[in-house]
Protein backbone atom coordinates (compact mmCIF):
# COMPACT_ATOMS: atom_id res chain seq x y z
CA UNK A 1 0.00 0.00 0.00
CA UNK A 2 1.09 3.89 -0.89
CA UNK A 3 1.84 5.91 1.76
CA UNK A 4 -1.11 8.26 2.59
CA UNK A 5 1.12 11.18 2.46
CA UNK A 6 3.14 10.76 -1.03
CA UNK A 7 2.66 13.47 -3.04
CA UNK A 8 2.63 12.93 -6.82
CA UNK A 9 1.65 15.24 -9.56
CA UNK A 10 -1.01 13.43 -12.17
CA UNK A 11 -2.06 10.19 -10.50
CA UNK A 12 -2.63 7.26 -13.04
CA UNK A 13 -6.05 6.98 -12.23
CA UNK A 14 -8.75 8.21 -9.76
CA UNK A 15 -11.80 6.42 -8.10
CA UNK A 16 -15.57 7.65 -8.58
CA UNK A 17 -17.27 6.59 -5.46
CA UNK A 18 -21.12 7.06 -7.10
CA UNK A 19 -23.36 8.47 -4.75
CA UNK A 20 -22.06 8.21 -1.25
CA UNK A 21 -24.81 5.96 1.57
CA UNK A 22 -26.50 5.15 -1.80
CA UNK A 23 -24.08 2.56 -3.17
CA UNK A 24 -26.74 -0.44 -2.76
CA UNK A 25 -28.92 1.42 -5.13
CA UNK A 26 -27.25 2.68 -7.70
CA UNK A 27 -28.52 0.28 -10.01
CA UNK A 28 -32.06 1.14 -9.99
CA UNK A 29 -31.03 4.27 -9.70
CA UNK A 30 -29.22 3.71 -13.55
CA UNK A 31 -32.49 2.81 -14.76
CA UNK A 32 -34.22 6.44 -15.12
CA UNK A 33 -30.71 7.84 -15.63
CA UNK A 34 -30.40 5.66 -18.78
CA UNK A 35 -34.17 6.71 -19.88
CA UNK A 36 -33.70 9.95 -19.92
CA UNK A 37 -30.29 9.61 -21.69
CA UNK A 38 -32.19 7.93 -24.76
CA UNK A 39 -34.52 10.05 -24.48
CA UNK A 40 -31.95 12.88 -24.55
CA UNK A 41 -30.18 11.48 -27.81
CA UNK A 42 -33.25 10.31 -29.95
CA UNK A 43 -34.68 13.45 -29.05
CA UNK A 44 -31.96 16.23 -30.31
CA UNK A 45 -30.57 14.00 -32.58
CA UNK A 46 -34.89 14.42 -34.50
CA UNK A 47 -34.26 17.47 -33.87
CA UNK A 48 -30.99 18.30 -35.96
CA UNK A 49 -32.33 15.39 -38.51
CA UNK A 50 -35.28 17.49 -39.06
CA UNK A 51 -34.16 20.81 -39.08
CA UNK A 52 -31.48 20.00 -41.73
CA UNK A 53 -33.64 18.28 -44.17
CA UNK A 54 -36.17 20.79 -44.31
CA UNK A 55 -35.08 23.79 -45.66
CA UNK A 56 -37.92 25.91 -44.03
CA UNK A 57 -36.37 25.38 -40.92
CA UNK A 58 -33.64 27.92 -41.42
CA UNK A 59 -34.36 30.32 -39.05
CA UNK A 60 -32.59 31.48 -36.34
CA UNK A 61 -34.98 29.98 -33.71
CA UNK A 62 -34.26 26.78 -35.07
CA UNK A 63 -30.64 27.16 -35.86
CA UNK A 64 -29.95 27.93 -32.68
CA UNK A 65 -32.10 25.15 -31.07
CA UNK A 66 -29.91 23.11 -33.41
CA UNK A 67 -26.99 24.49 -31.70
CA UNK A 68 -28.56 23.69 -27.82
CA UNK A 69 -28.98 20.19 -29.01
CA UNK A 70 -25.27 19.54 -30.13
CA UNK A 71 -24.26 21.24 -26.92
CA UNK A 72 -26.80 18.66 -24.82
CA UNK A 73 -25.56 15.47 -26.65
CA UNK A 74 -22.02 16.63 -25.72
CA UNK A 75 -23.44 17.15 -22.36
CA UNK A 76 -24.89 14.23 -21.59
CA UNK A 77 -22.77 12.10 -23.20
CA UNK A 78 -19.78 13.16 -21.26
CA UNK A 79 -21.03 11.94 -18.55
CA UNK A 80 -23.97 9.45 -18.74
CA UNK A 81 -22.18 6.55 -20.27
CA UNK A 82 -19.36 6.83 -17.72
CA UNK A 83 -22.08 7.17 -15.11
CA UNK A 84 -24.08 3.80 -15.76
CA UNK A 85 -21.02 1.90 -16.22
CA UNK A 86 -20.03 3.01 -12.65
CA UNK A 87 -23.46 2.49 -11.67
CA UNK A 88 -24.72 -0.85 -13.61
CA UNK A 89 -20.83 -2.37 -13.98
CA UNK A 90 -19.09 -1.25 -10.83
CA UNK A 91 -16.12 0.41 -13.22
CA UNK A 92 -14.96 2.80 -10.57
CA UNK A 93 -11.80 4.11 -12.23
CA UNK A 94 -11.18 6.41 -14.46
CA UNK A 95 -7.60 7.35 -16.00
CA UNK A 96 -6.55 10.79 -14.48
CA UNK A 97 -6.41 12.65 -18.03
CA UNK A 98 -9.60 10.91 -18.92
CA UNK A 99 -10.96 13.10 -15.65
CA UNK A 100 -9.58 15.67 -16.69
CA UNK A 101 -11.23 15.56 -20.03
CA UNK A 102 -15.15 14.96 -18.40
CA UNK A 103 -14.34 18.12 -16.07
CA UNK A 104 -13.58 20.12 -19.33
CA UNK A 105 -16.47 19.15 -21.49
CA UNK A 106 -18.99 19.53 -18.39
CA UNK A 107 -18.08 22.87 -17.71
CA UNK A 108 -17.28 24.85 -20.89
CA UNK A 109 -20.25 22.74 -22.54
CA UNK A 110 -22.95 23.73 -19.29
CA UNK A 111 -21.60 27.22 -20.29
CA UNK A 112 -22.05 27.04 -23.40
CA UNK A 113 -25.60 25.76 -22.81
CA UNK A 114 -26.66 29.47 -20.75
CA UNK A 115 -25.25 31.58 -23.58
CA UNK A 116 -27.10 29.44 -25.70
CA UNK A 117 -30.43 29.88 -23.97
CA UNK A 118 -29.43 33.61 -24.02
CA UNK A 119 -29.40 33.53 -27.33
CA UNK A 120 -32.89 32.20 -27.88
CA UNK A 121 -34.26 34.59 -25.36
CA UNK A 122 -33.01 36.99 -27.58
CA UNK A 123 -33.92 35.53 -30.95
CA UNK A 124 -37.55 35.48 -29.04
CA UNK A 125 -37.47 39.12 -28.01
CA UNK A 126 -36.93 40.19 -31.35
CA UNK A 127 -39.64 38.09 -33.28
CA UNK A 128 -42.31 39.34 -31.17
CA UNK A 129 -40.59 42.75 -30.44
CA UNK A 130 -39.43 43.95 -33.67
CA UNK A 131 -41.19 41.08 -35.78
CA UNK A 132 -40.77 43.23 -38.89
CA UNK A 133 -37.00 43.82 -38.78
CA UNK A 134 -36.28 40.00 -37.27
CA UNK A 135 -35.19 38.36 -40.58
CA UNK A 136 -32.71 41.59 -41.43
CA UNK A 137 -31.31 41.06 -37.87
CA UNK A 138 -30.67 37.82 -37.06
CA UNK A 139 -29.05 36.93 -40.12
CA UNK A 140 -27.65 33.80 -41.00
CA UNK A 141 -24.02 35.61 -40.73
CA UNK A 142 -24.78 37.27 -37.38
CA UNK A 143 -26.27 33.94 -35.80
CA UNK A 144 -22.86 32.33 -36.71
CA UNK A 145 -20.94 35.01 -34.91
CA UNK A 146 -23.48 34.45 -31.86
CA UNK A 147 -22.66 31.06 -31.81
CA UNK A 148 -18.92 31.10 -32.41
CA UNK A 149 -19.35 33.75 -29.46
CA UNK A 150 -20.35 31.25 -27.35
CA UNK A 151 -18.49 28.55 -28.08
CA UNK A 152 -15.12 30.61 -27.68
CA UNK A 153 -16.33 31.77 -24.10
CA UNK A 154 -17.15 28.54 -22.91
CA UNK A 155 -13.83 27.11 -24.85
CA UNK A 156 -11.83 30.42 -23.45
CA UNK A 157 -12.78 30.60 -19.39
CA UNK A 158 -12.88 26.31 -18.42
CA UNK A 159 -9.79 25.65 -20.32
CA UNK A 160 -7.90 26.95 -17.31
CA UNK A 161 -9.69 24.20 -15.37
CA UNK A 162 -8.12 21.19 -16.45
CA UNK A 163 -5.11 22.99 -16.81
CA UNK A 164 -4.41 24.52 -13.38
CA UNK A 165 -5.35 20.67 -11.85
CA UNK A 166 -2.93 19.16 -14.02
CA UNK A 167 -0.31 20.79 -12.19
CA UNK A 168 -1.11 20.21 -8.57
CA UNK A 169 0.10 17.81 -6.86
CA UNK A 170 -2.01 14.72 -4.88
CA UNK A 171 -1.36 13.19 -1.80
CA UNK A 172 -4.46 12.55 0.02
CA UNK A 173 -6.75 9.99 -1.42
CA UNK A 174 -7.66 9.24 -4.48
CA UNK A 175 -11.51 8.72 -4.23
CA UNK A 176 -13.62 11.23 -6.00
CA UNK A 177 -17.02 11.26 -3.84
CA UNK A 178 -19.09 11.93 -6.95
CA UNK A 179 -20.48 9.97 -9.97
CA UNK A 180 -18.15 12.44 -12.49
CA UNK A 181 -15.27 14.15 -12.52
CA UNK A 182 -16.83 17.80 -11.05
CA UNK A 183 -14.21 20.30 -10.58
CA UNK A 184 -14.93 20.93 -6.80
CA UNK A 185 -14.31 17.37 -5.74
CA UNK A 186 -11.07 16.71 -7.42
CA UNK A 187 -9.97 20.07 -6.05
CA UNK A 188 -10.33 19.21 -2.62
CA UNK A 189 -7.68 15.94 -3.42
CA UNK A 190 -4.97 18.17 -3.78
CA UNK A 191 -2.45 18.56 -0.77
CA UNK A 192 -1.89 22.01 -1.48
CA UNK A 193 -3.99 25.16 -0.90
CA UNK A 194 -6.18 25.88 -3.66
CA UNK A 195 -8.31 29.02 -2.07
CA UNK A 196 -7.11 30.68 -5.72
CA UNK A 197 -8.08 27.90 -8.17
CA UNK A 198 -11.47 27.56 -6.23
CA UNK A 199 -12.09 31.52 -6.28
CA UNK A 200 -11.43 31.25 -10.01
CA UNK A 201 -13.43 28.41 -10.62
CA UNK A 202 -16.42 29.59 -8.69
CA UNK A 203 -16.24 33.12 -10.33
CA UNK A 204 -15.98 32.56 -13.61
CA UNK A 205 -19.33 29.98 -13.00
CA UNK A 206 -20.92 33.21 -11.13
CA UNK A 207 -20.49 35.73 -13.37
CA UNK A 208 -21.01 33.88 -16.69
CA UNK A 209 -24.47 32.35 -15.14
CA UNK A 210 -25.58 35.68 -13.32
CA UNK A 211 -24.68 37.76 -16.49
CA UNK A 212 -26.34 35.28 -18.89
CA UNK A 213 -29.46 34.95 -16.20
CA UNK A 214 -29.82 38.82 -16.00
CA UNK A 215 -30.24 39.24 -19.69
CA UNK A 216 -32.51 36.09 -19.96
CA UNK A 217 -34.99 38.37 -17.53
CA UNK A 218 -34.55 41.20 -19.22
CA UNK A 219 -35.69 39.92 -22.47
CA UNK A 220 -38.54 37.87 -21.07
CA UNK A 221 -39.88 40.91 -19.35
CA UNK A 222 -39.53 43.39 -22.58
CA UNK A 223 -41.43 40.01 -24.28
CA UNK A 224 -44.29 40.41 -21.84
CA UNK A 225 -44.60 43.61 -21.97
CA UNK A 226 -44.86 43.47 -26.23
CA UNK A 227 -47.42 40.12 -25.66
CA UNK A 228 -49.49 42.18 -22.99
CA UNK A 229 -50.17 44.78 -25.73
CA UNK A 230 -50.54 42.49 -28.49
CA UNK A 231 -54.98 43.04 -29.71
CA UNK A 232 -55.74 39.67 -29.78
CA UNK A 233 -56.60 37.60 -27.05
CA UNK A 234 -55.82 34.60 -28.91
CA UNK A 235 -52.27 36.01 -29.56
CA UNK A 236 -51.74 36.78 -26.46
CA UNK A 237 -52.23 33.11 -24.89
CA UNK A 238 -50.03 31.74 -27.92
CA UNK A 239 -47.45 33.66 -27.52
CA UNK A 240 -47.49 33.00 -23.59
CA UNK A 241 -47.96 29.44 -23.90
CA UNK A 242 -44.37 29.09 -26.18
CA UNK A 243 -42.86 31.82 -23.85
CA UNK A 244 -44.05 29.62 -20.93
CA UNK A 245 -42.66 26.23 -21.82
CA UNK A 246 -38.97 28.12 -22.64
CA UNK A 247 -38.98 29.87 -19.00
CA UNK A 248 -40.05 26.98 -17.49
CA UNK A 249 -37.01 24.87 -18.82
CA UNK A 250 -34.80 27.70 -18.19
CA UNK A 251 -36.04 27.68 -14.89
CA UNK A 252 -35.10 24.29 -14.14
CA UNK A 253 -31.41 24.68 -15.49
CA UNK A 254 -30.56 27.78 -13.88
CA UNK A 255 -32.38 26.59 -10.19
CA UNK A 256 -30.32 23.16 -10.19
CA UNK A 257 -27.12 25.52 -10.96
CA UNK A 258 -27.44 28.03 -8.70
CA UNK A 259 -28.52 25.58 -6.05
CA UNK A 260 -24.89 23.58 -7.17
CA UNK A 261 -22.98 26.90 -6.68
CA UNK A 262 -24.91 28.10 -2.95
CA UNK A 263 -23.93 24.58 -1.76
CA UNK A 264 -19.86 24.74 -2.47
CA UNK A 265 -19.69 28.25 -1.32
CA UNK A 266 -21.97 28.04 1.62
CA UNK A 267 -23.92 24.56 1.93
CA UNK A 268 -21.28 22.64 4.26
CA UNK A 269 -24.42 20.77 6.13
CA UNK A 270 -26.70 19.78 2.69
CA UNK A 271 -25.98 15.89 3.14
CA UNK A 272 -23.84 15.38 0.17
CA UNK A 273 -26.53 12.32 -1.24
CA UNK A 274 -28.70 15.45 -2.11
CA UNK A 275 -26.24 17.60 -3.32
CA UNK A 276 -24.38 14.82 -5.60
CA UNK A 277 -28.17 14.25 -6.91
CA UNK A 278 -28.89 17.80 -7.32
CA UNK A 279 -25.51 18.04 -9.62
CA UNK A 280 -26.85 15.03 -11.59
CA UNK A 281 -30.17 16.77 -12.45
CA UNK A 282 -28.25 19.92 -13.39
CA UNK A 283 -26.43 17.77 -15.84
CA UNK A 284 -29.49 15.08 -16.97
CA UNK A 285 -32.69 16.77 -16.60
CA UNK A 286 -31.59 20.07 -19.52
CA UNK A 287 -31.04 17.66 -22.39
CA UNK A 288 -33.88 15.62 -21.61
CA UNK A 289 -36.36 18.30 -21.77
CA UNK A 290 -34.83 21.00 -24.23
CA UNK A 291 -36.34 18.35 -27.01
CA UNK A 292 -39.14 17.99 -25.61
CA UNK A 293 -40.16 21.16 -25.05
CA UNK A 294 -38.79 22.70 -27.69
CA UNK A 295 -39.21 20.04 -30.39
CA UNK A 296 -42.61 18.34 -29.62
CA UNK A 297 -44.23 21.38 -28.85
CA UNK A 298 -43.07 23.51 -31.82
CA UNK A 299 -45.67 22.93 -34.30
CA UNK A 300 -43.51 23.09 -37.81
CA UNK A 301 -41.02 20.42 -36.09
CA UNK A 302 -44.00 18.43 -34.78
CA UNK A 303 -46.10 18.26 -38.42
CA UNK A 304 -42.38 17.51 -39.99
CA UNK A 305 -41.76 14.24 -37.99
CA UNK A 306 -45.19 13.03 -37.84
CA UNK A 307 -45.50 13.40 -41.43
CA UNK A 308 -42.32 11.36 -41.80
CA UNK A 309 -43.85 9.05 -39.75
CA UNK A 310 -46.48 8.70 -41.55
CA UNK A 311 -44.81 8.31 -45.38
CA UNK A 312 -42.91 4.91 -43.71
CA UNK A 313 -45.89 3.21 -42.53
CA UNK A 314 -47.68 3.93 -45.84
Amino acid sequence: MEPANKSEISPSSFLLMGIPGLEHLHVWIGIPFCSMYVVAVVGNVTILAVVRAERSLHEPMFLFLCMLSVTDLVLSTSTLPRMLCLFWLGAHHIAFDACLAQMFFIHSFTAMESGFFLAMAIDRYVAICEPLRHATILTHNRIAQMGAAVLVRGVAFFSPHPILLKQLPYCRTRIIAHTYCEFMAVVKLACVDTGATKRYSLSVASVIGSCDGFFIVFSYVLILRAVFRLPSREARLKALGTCGSHVCVILVFYSTAVFTFLTHRFGHNVPPQVHIFIANMYLLVPPFLNPIVYGVRTKKIREHVLSSLRAKVV
